[in-house]
């Protein structure tokens, strides 16, 4: 196996975080952007050889405002036309691993051999957590709009599509109007010192964005346990309705001031029931 290779060195500004008083998820994956670019400019691959189309993220340990951080990155398999590549975001401060992240590029099928020996030399032992494919529903009953806007032109990268992390801050408006739906509103947060905090992202990617695009996000309930949530979020291209983006969104009801998970109160959990759909 190859070394890893640090591919981003930052901090945490303070209007990167949210409601909940930590990093918000978008800039986790303008980060992981950073990291990616750095590690396929190693291999010897550009932004017009490759294309993000999933990722799955998991979030064990929040990042505060000013904290320090770094991600180590490497090759954890390839195949014909694909990467899969890895990443830990690492707080630099506490030694601590805070996110890992397994994500999913598109490459040319056929590549220079001395791309090849380059993922070759940044193969890496992957141990990140195991991932869980669950069973989505087949259709859109249940779901309603949680967000709707356009894509700007400030939002592409260096690709001339848009970056990642635009695809996420719509998918927090979206999970904000979701939550809502059933009490967990911004007063009821603020009143009562909760929150919700993700733990797991399931990000699938289509067709690149590109400025002028008219989106809609439609969400729907899929877990309620005592604490924790889980909601399936998906981004159309309007008005033709086609799907770009989905993202499984995992997370739980939050205490701010302990921060840890709160049981969800019983007038909401009975609320979000009646909102939740099956597979």
């Amino acid at each position: 196996m190859g070394d890893w290779l640090e591919t981003y060195r930052g901090t945490v500004f303070r209007w990167e975080v949210d409601h909940n008083d930590h990093f918000t998820v978008a800039y986790y994956f303008a980060r992981i952007a950073d990291a990616a670019a750095a590690l396929l400019a190693d291999l010897g691959l550009g932004p017009e050889d490759t294309r993000t189309v999933d990722c799955f993220v998991r979030y064990q340990r929040e990042l505060r405002v000013g904290d320090l951080m770094h991600v180590e990155s490497g090759v954890i398999e390839a195949e014909t036309g694909a990467l899969r590549l890895g990443h830990k975001l690492v707080d630099s401060g506490a030694a601590a691993l805070c996110t890992t992240v397994e994500q999913r590029v598109r490459v040319p099928a056929a590549l220079p051999a001395a791309v090849a020996r380059r993922i070759d030399l940044r193969r890496i032992a992957w141990d990140g957590p195991a991932r869980e494919r669950r069973p989505r529903p087949a259709g859109s009953a249940g779901f309603r709009d949680s967000a709707r806007d356009t894509v700007k032109p400030a939002e592409l990268d260096v690709s001339g599509a848009a970056g990642l992390s635009h695809y996420v801050h719509r998918f927090s408006a979206a999970n904000g109007h979701a939550i809502a739906a059933f009490g967990m509103t911004p007063a009821y947060m603020r009143e009562q010192r909760r929150g919700f905090s993700t733990f797991e992202f399931q990000l699938e990617v289509g067709a690149p964005l590109r400025a002028g695009d008219l989106l809609r996000v439609r969400s729907a309930l899929t877990h309620v346990g005592n604490s924790s949530l889980r909601l399936l979020h998906v981004m159309t291209r309007e008005p033709a309705g086609e799907v770009v983006a989905s993202l499984e969104q995992s997370g739980v009801h939050f205490d701010q001031e302990a921060r840890r998970p709160a049981p969800l109160p019983p007038a909401l959990r009975e609320r979000a029931l009646a909102l939740q759909i099956s597979a």
